[in-house]
Protein backbone atom coordinates (compact mmCIF):
# COMPACT_ATOMS: atom_id res chain seq x y z
CA UNK A 1 0.00 0.00 0.00
CA UNK A 2 1.33 3.23 -0.75
CA UNK A 3 1.29 4.67 2.76
CA UNK A 4 4.02 2.34 3.72
CA UNK A 5 5.82 3.83 0.95
CA UNK A 6 4.64 7.45 2.34
CA UNK A 7 5.88 6.79 5.90
CA UNK A 8 9.55 5.63 4.35
CA UNK A 9 9.69 8.81 1.98
CA UNK A 10 8.33 10.76 5.26
CA UNK A 11 11.11 9.60 7.96
CA UNK A 12 13.46 9.94 5.13
CA UNK A 13 12.59 13.50 4.53
CA UNK A 14 12.53 14.27 8.06
CA UNK A 15 16.17 11.90 9.08
CA UNK A 16 17.65 15.04 6.32
CA UNK A 17 16.10 18.08 7.10
CA UNK A 18 17.70 17.01 10.77
CA UNK A 19 20.99 16.35 9.86
CA UNK A 20 20.41 19.70 7.93
CA UNK A 21 19.40 21.56 11.08
CA UNK A 22 22.62 19.43 13.12
CA UNK A 23 25.11 19.84 10.44
CA UNK A 24 24.28 22.95 8.03
CA UNK A 25 22.38 25.34 10.28
CA UNK A 26 18.70 24.63 8.89
CA UNK A 27 15.84 26.37 10.16
CA UNK A 28 13.85 23.71 12.16
CA UNK A 29 10.52 24.91 10.91
CA UNK A 30 11.60 22.97 7.42
CA UNK A 31 10.59 19.99 9.82
CA UNK A 32 7.41 21.73 11.30
CA UNK A 33 6.42 22.14 8.00
CA UNK A 34 7.22 18.80 6.86
CA UNK A 35 5.47 17.18 9.26
CA UNK A 36 2.45 19.78 8.29
CA UNK A 37 2.79 18.59 4.69
CA UNK A 38 2.73 15.32 6.18
CA UNK A 39 -0.70 15.73 8.07
CA UNK A 40 -2.54 17.20 5.05
CA UNK A 41 -1.57 14.53 2.52
CA UNK A 42 -2.86 11.45 5.26
CA UNK A 43 -5.86 13.66 5.64
CA UNK A 44 -6.75 14.00 2.14
CA UNK A 45 -5.99 10.56 1.68
CA UNK A 46 -8.24 9.36 4.19
CA UNK A 47 -11.46 10.96 2.41
CA UNK A 48 -10.17 10.24 -1.56
CA UNK A 49 -10.82 6.47 -1.79
CA UNK A 50 -9.69 6.94 -5.11
CA UNK A 51 -6.18 7.17 -4.63
CA UNK A 52 -6.08 3.38 -2.84
CA UNK A 53 -3.87 4.93 -0.42
CA UNK A 54 -4.69 3.03 2.78
CA UNK A 55 -6.86 0.20 1.15
CA UNK A 56 -6.63 -1.00 -3.26
CA UNK A 57 -10.53 -0.44 -3.84
CA UNK A 58 -12.05 -1.15 -6.89
CA UNK A 59 -13.16 2.35 -7.59
CA UNK A 60 -13.48 1.28 -11.59
CA UNK A 61 -15.69 -1.42 -13.48
CA UNK A 62 -12.79 -3.28 -14.38
CA UNK A 63 -11.95 -3.16 -17.96
CA UNK A 64 -12.49 -6.43 -19.97
CA UNK A 65 -11.14 -8.11 -23.52
CA UNK A 66 -14.52 -8.26 -24.68
CA UNK A 67 -15.15 -4.96 -23.74
CA UNK A 68 -12.62 -3.95 -26.23
CA UNK A 69 -13.20 -6.31 -29.08
CA UNK A 70 -17.01 -5.19 -28.73
CA UNK A 71 -17.35 -1.64 -27.61
CA UNK A 72 -19.47 -2.13 -24.46
CA UNK A 73 -19.76 0.68 -22.50
CA UNK A 74 -20.33 -0.63 -18.75
CA UNK A 75 -21.87 1.27 -16.04
CA UNK A 76 -22.43 0.64 -12.62
CA UNK A 77 -24.94 1.79 -10.72
CA UNK A 78 -24.77 1.33 -6.95
CA UNK A 79 -26.83 2.67 -4.19
CA UNK A 80 -25.76 3.16 -0.11
CA UNK A 81 -27.61 3.12 2.95
CA UNK A 82 -30.82 1.14 2.57
CA UNK A 83 -32.41 -0.60 2.56
CA UNK A 84 -35.08 2.22 3.53
CA UNK A 85 -38.88 3.40 2.69
CA UNK A 86 -37.86 4.41 -0.57
CA UNK A 87 -35.84 1.29 -1.88
CA UNK A 88 -38.91 -0.76 -3.01
CA UNK A 89 -39.19 2.50 -5.81
CA UNK A 90 -35.89 1.78 -6.56
CA UNK A 91 -36.15 -1.66 -7.14
CA UNK A 92 -39.43 -0.91 -9.12
CA UNK A 93 -37.48 0.78 -11.32
CA UNK A 94 -34.58 -1.23 -12.19
CA UNK A 95 -36.71 -4.50 -12.36
CA UNK A 96 -38.77 -2.37 -15.01
CA UNK A 97 -35.97 -0.74 -16.93
CA UNK A 98 -34.15 -3.94 -16.58
CA UNK A 99 -30.91 -2.90 -14.91
CA UNK A 100 -29.01 -5.08 -12.31
CA UNK A 101 -27.53 -2.97 -9.66
CA UNK A 102 -25.99 -2.96 -6.13
CA UNK A 103 -26.70 -2.60 -2.82
CA UNK A 104 -24.07 -2.10 -0.09
CA UNK A 105 -26.45 -1.71 3.20
CA UNK A 106 -26.35 -1.16 6.99
CA UNK A 107 -26.54 -3.81 8.72
CA UNK A 108 -29.40 -1.84 11.31
CA UNK A 109 -31.22 -1.66 9.06
CA UNK A 110 -31.93 -5.00 7.80
CA UNK A 111 -34.45 -5.89 10.76
CA UNK A 112 -38.15 -5.41 9.71
CA UNK A 113 -36.86 -4.52 5.59
CA UNK A 114 -35.75 -8.56 5.78
CA UNK A 115 -38.04 -8.80 2.20
CA UNK A 116 -36.22 -6.01 0.77
CA UNK A 117 -32.98 -7.62 1.27
CA UNK A 118 -34.45 -10.95 -0.25
CA UNK A 119 -36.15 -9.15 -3.36
CA UNK A 120 -32.71 -7.89 -4.03
CA UNK A 121 -30.89 -10.95 -4.05
CA UNK A 122 -34.33 -12.59 -6.34
CA UNK A 123 -33.69 -10.11 -8.85
CA UNK A 124 -30.49 -10.47 -9.33
CA UNK A 125 -28.71 -7.30 -7.62
CA UNK A 126 -25.59 -7.62 -5.99
CA UNK A 127 -25.30 -6.66 -2.04
CA UNK A 128 -22.72 -5.50 -0.53
CA UNK A 129 -21.97 -4.79 3.07
CA UNK A 130 -22.14 -0.76 4.12
CA UNK A 131 -20.75 -1.29 8.32
CA UNK A 132 -23.38 -2.30 10.75
CA UNK A 133 -23.60 0.65 12.29
CA UNK A 134 -22.51 3.14 9.95
CA UNK A 135 -21.57 5.53 12.82
CA UNK A 136 -19.94 8.81 12.41
CA UNK A 137 -17.21 7.16 15.52
CA UNK A 138 -16.77 4.31 12.98
CA UNK A 139 -13.35 5.82 11.54
CA UNK A 140 -11.97 6.16 15.22
CA UNK A 141 -12.84 2.94 16.23
CA UNK A 142 -9.95 0.19 16.65
CA UNK A 143 -8.98 -2.35 13.84
CA UNK A 144 -11.12 -5.13 16.00
CA UNK A 145 -14.23 -2.67 16.63
CA UNK A 146 -14.24 -1.94 12.81
CA UNK A 147 -13.87 -5.85 12.41
CA UNK A 148 -16.74 -7.10 14.38
CA UNK A 149 -18.88 -4.16 13.44
CA UNK A 150 -18.53 -5.02 9.41
CA UNK A 151 -18.90 -8.62 10.75
CA UNK A 152 -21.82 -8.46 11.85
CA UNK A 153 -23.20 -6.57 9.07
CA UNK A 154 -22.03 -9.51 7.11
CA UNK A 155 -23.88 -11.85 9.46
CA UNK A 156 -27.45 -10.28 8.91
CA UNK A 157 -26.57 -10.06 5.31
CA UNK A 158 -26.16 -14.03 5.20
CA UNK A 159 -29.25 -14.69 7.76
CA UNK A 160 -31.80 -13.11 5.06
CA UNK A 161 -30.19 -14.06 1.98
CA UNK A 162 -28.22 -17.37 2.40
CA UNK A 163 -24.97 -15.76 0.60
CA UNK A 164 -22.23 -13.74 2.23
CA UNK A 165 -21.32 -10.51 0.86
CA UNK A 166 -17.96 -10.25 -0.64
CA UNK A 167 -17.64 -6.44 -1.48
CA UNK A 168 -17.60 -3.21 1.27
CA UNK A 169 -17.39 0.04 0.93
CA UNK A 170 -16.22 2.09 3.47
CA UNK A 171 -18.54 4.39 5.56
CA UNK A 172 -18.53 7.58 4.37
CA UNK A 173 -15.22 6.42 1.64
CA UNK A 174 -13.21 6.97 4.48
CA UNK A 175 -10.30 4.88 4.92
CA UNK A 176 -7.38 4.45 7.80
CA UNK A 177 -5.09 1.59 8.30
CA UNK A 178 -7.03 0.42 11.06
CA UNK A 179 -9.76 -0.35 8.53
CA UNK A 180 -7.30 -2.05 5.75
CA UNK A 181 -6.49 -4.57 8.44
CA UNK A 182 -10.11 -5.28 9.23
CA UNK A 183 -11.34 -6.04 5.38
CA UNK A 184 -8.22 -7.89 4.87
CA UNK A 185 -8.55 -10.12 7.74
CA UNK A 186 -12.35 -10.67 6.51
CA UNK A 187 -11.25 -11.03 2.90
CA UNK A 188 -13.62 -8.38 1.54
CA UNK A 189 -12.74 -6.41 -1.81
CA UNK A 190 -13.01 -2.69 -0.93
CA UNK A 191 -15.30 -0.48 -3.49
CA UNK A 192 -15.47 2.77 -4.37
CA UNK A 193 -16.62 4.76 -7.07
CA UNK A 194 -16.06 7.43 -9.92
CA UNK A 195 -18.73 9.75 -9.96
CA UNK A 196 -19.98 11.03 -6.60
CA UNK A 197 -23.60 12.22 -6.84
CA UNK A 198 -23.78 14.10 -4.24
CA UNK A 199 -28.00 13.24 -4.17
CA UNK A 200 -27.78 13.56 -0.52
CA UNK A 201 -27.53 16.99 -0.41
CA UNK A 202 -28.59 17.55 -4.02
CA UNK A 203 -32.33 19.79 -4.02
CA UNK A 204 -32.67 20.33 -7.89
CA UNK A 205 -33.37 17.09 -9.82
CA UNK A 206 -32.72 18.06 -13.10
CA UNK A 207 -29.31 20.07 -11.86
CA UNK A 208 -28.22 16.28 -10.20
CA UNK A 209 -29.74 14.32 -13.25
CA UNK A 210 -27.18 16.61 -15.74
CA UNK A 211 -24.31 17.01 -13.18
CA UNK A 212 -24.00 12.92 -13.22
CA UNK A 213 -24.54 12.08 -17.61
CA UNK A 214 -21.78 15.35 -17.68
CA UNK A 215 -19.59 12.79 -15.83
CA UNK A 216 -20.31 9.43 -16.83
CA UNK A 217 -17.87 7.44 -19.01
CA UNK A 218 -17.15 4.11 -19.67
CA UNK A 219 -16.22 2.03 -16.73
CA UNK A 220 -17.98 5.13 -14.67
CA UNK A 221 -18.73 3.33 -10.90
CA UNK A 222 -22.16 6.27 -9.54
CA UNK A 223 -22.54 6.50 -5.91
CA UNK A 224 -26.26 7.11 -4.96
CA UNK A 225 -28.53 6.73 -2.35
CA UNK A 226 -31.68 4.27 -1.79
CA UNK A 227 -32.65 6.61 0.99
CA UNK A 228 -32.80 9.48 -1.15
CA UNK A 229 -36.21 10.66 -2.53
CA UNK A 230 -35.13 12.85 -5.05
CA UNK A 231 -32.84 9.78 -6.34
CA UNK A 232 -36.18 7.85 -7.16
CA UNK A 233 -37.35 10.92 -8.98
CA UNK A 234 -33.89 11.40 -11.33
CA UNK A 235 -33.75 6.91 -11.79
CA UNK A 236 -35.79 6.44 -14.98
CA UNK A 237 -34.60 9.60 -16.81
CA UNK A 238 -30.93 8.67 -15.91
CA UNK A 239 -30.85 5.41 -17.12
CA UNK A 240 -32.93 6.13 -20.37
CA UNK A 241 -30.49 8.69 -20.99
CA UNK A 242 -27.22 6.05 -20.39
CA UNK A 243 -29.15 3.56 -22.34
CA UNK A 244 -29.61 6.01 -25.47
CA UNK A 245 -25.93 6.95 -24.98
CA UNK A 246 -25.01 3.34 -25.89
CA UNK A 247 -24.12 2.26 -22.12
CA UNK A 248 -24.91 -1.19 -20.30
CA UNK A 249 -25.20 -1.90 -16.52
CA UNK A 250 -23.15 -4.03 -14.54
CA UNK A 251 -21.47 -4.61 -10.87
CA UNK A 252 -18.48 -2.57 -10.08
CA UNK A 253 -16.83 -5.92 -9.66
CA UNK A 254 -15.75 -8.53 -12.20
CA UNK A 255 -18.51 -11.67 -11.94
CA UNK A 256 -20.40 -13.74 -13.71
CA UNK A 257 -23.61 -11.52 -15.45
CA UNK A 258 -26.86 -12.14 -13.00
CA UNK A 259 -30.42 -11.86 -14.60
CA UNK A 260 -32.90 -9.14 -13.52
CA UNK A 261 -35.77 -10.76 -13.32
Amino acid sequence: MRFKYFIVFTIVVIGHLVAGIYFNHYSAWWIALALLVFLGITVLACIKIQWNFFITSVNRVPLTIQQFSSGIKPVALTFDDGPHECTPAILDILKQEQVPATFFVIGKNIAGKEALLQRMASEGHLIGNHSFSHSVHFDWQSTRQMKADIQQCSDAITAVTGTAPTIFRPPFGVTNPNLARAIQGLNLVSVGWTIRSMDTVAKDADALLQKILKQVKSNSTVLLHDRCPITVQILPELIRNLKERGYTFTFPVRMESVAVL
